[in-house]
């Protein structure tokens, strides 16, 4: 698969306002327009369909829990989450607020946020493309969680916080390449604000919180090492992709590149209306999902399936609930189907089974059988 280039700068937001409530216009720049390093366009990705269905996911209910992608190297891993920006609607923030705060949500406010919210004062607001932040591996603590400046806090009496990728990745997407050689305490820290959703620095005897709810995408090479099983339980959903072995597409795959490499912003000109098309899809179907349905017996037969195949916890359960509803949603339907449990149910369960060594079964495959025994299909 092609390899990608770096993420496409924000969007400007329209000039501020003085309202509570979001804008209601989206005006999302075309996917044709200049970047600052082209990027890949994602509807020209060839093949690894698991993967492009899981982005597409999270991107419509976010609330899925993220995606990690594991397969062999140049098979169009960071290519695929980085094409993910053209595609990424707006959301309504408050302007002055470095923790891109929802005005209409007082619950996961930052404490800036929230007192003017008490005040009743006015919330100026903006709109900006979800962001997408990269976490590289050499990162330190300070610069993932921010810091807070001692001198001024002790000189001062105020709580002078520089914020970190955490903050600038809330209410976005925080992207982790080679996820599994990432350091332990990182990890933790990762493990921390991925459960509660916020984070919280300390430093002597100084304490900050910030709002820190984020879809977490990772990607890596099992050959490289295996993930902690604490981190790869907090993904929603895991797509395993591997290289392209029909010569034909291997073929497409190659010339792709190659135009793309040649010449970029002709090559996404190409690809304009395919990109317009699914952007405005996702951006319909966020705004459907609450309308989708699911009935009782199929929340049964997929929660049968997990007990069966001895899941710990009921995440595989929520999680498979919310992706079924998503891809209804996402295909134009208001009523979640047995084929859609059946497409999502492996993404959402397979890293949750428990592992035996002398299992020779896929787990995908094991997954798809109790689903047959369970839903008679």
């Amino acid at each position: 698969m092609p390899t990608g280039g770096e993420a496409v700068s924000p969007l400007s937001g329209a000039a501020p306002v003085a309202r509570r409530v979001p804008l209601r216009g989206r005006t999302a720049a075309p996917p044709g327009s200049l970047p600052v390093r082209p990027i890949f366009p994602f509807t020209a990705i060839v093949g690894q369909e698991e993967m492009k269905l899981s982005l597409i996911l999270n991107v419509i209910d976010p609330k899925i829990g993220g995606v990690m992608i594991m397969g062999d190297r140049g098979t169009g891993k960071s290519t695929a989450v980085r094409a993910l920006v053209d595609l990424l609607p707006e959301i309504t923030v408050v302007s002055d607020d470095p923790f891109n705060s929802d005005p209409e949500d007082p619950e996961s406010m930052s404490d800036f946020v929230r007192e003017k919210f008490k005040n009743n004062e006015p919330l100026f607001t903006n709109k900006k493309k979800i962001a997408m932040v990269d976490l590289p591996l050499g990162a330190t603590e300070d610069r993932v969680c921010g810091t807070i400046d001692l001198e001024r806090a002790l000189t001062e009496g105020v709580k002078a916080f520089e914020p970190g990728l955490l903050a600038q990745a809330n209410r976005g997407i925080l992207y982790v390449d080679e996820v599994n050689l990432l350091d332990d305490h990182l990890v933790d820290v990762l493990l921390d604000a991925a459960a509660s959703g916020w984070n919280t620095v300390e430093r002597e005897g100084i304490s900050i919180s910030h709002p820190a709810r984020f879809i977490l995408i990772g990607s890596g090479n099992p050959e490289e090492g295996e993930l902690r099983p604490q981190l790869l339980d907090r993904f929603g959903l895991h797509a395993q992709i591997g290289t392209v072995q029909d010569p034909e597409l291997r073929v497409k795959i190659v010339e792709q590149r190659a135009s793309f490499d040649e010449s970029p912003l002709f090559f996404r000109k190409k690809y304009q209306t395919q990109q317009e098309k699914l952007m405005n899809l996702l951006i319909a179907a966020r705004q459907r999902l609450n309308t989708v349905q699911i009935s009782s017996e199929l929340r049964i037969g997929i929660s049968q399936v997990c007990a069966q195949l001895n899941i710990d916890g009921l995440r595989g359960d929520i999680v498979t609930n919310r992706a079924a509803k998503a891809l209804a949603c996402f295909e134009g339907r208001q009523q979640v189907t047995v084929k859609d449990i059946l497409r999502v149910m492996p993404l959402c369960l397979c890293h949750r089974l428990r592992k035996d060594p002398l299992e020779t079964i896929d787990s995908g495959e094991k997954v798809r059988e109790t689903f047959q025994k369970v839903f008679a299909i």
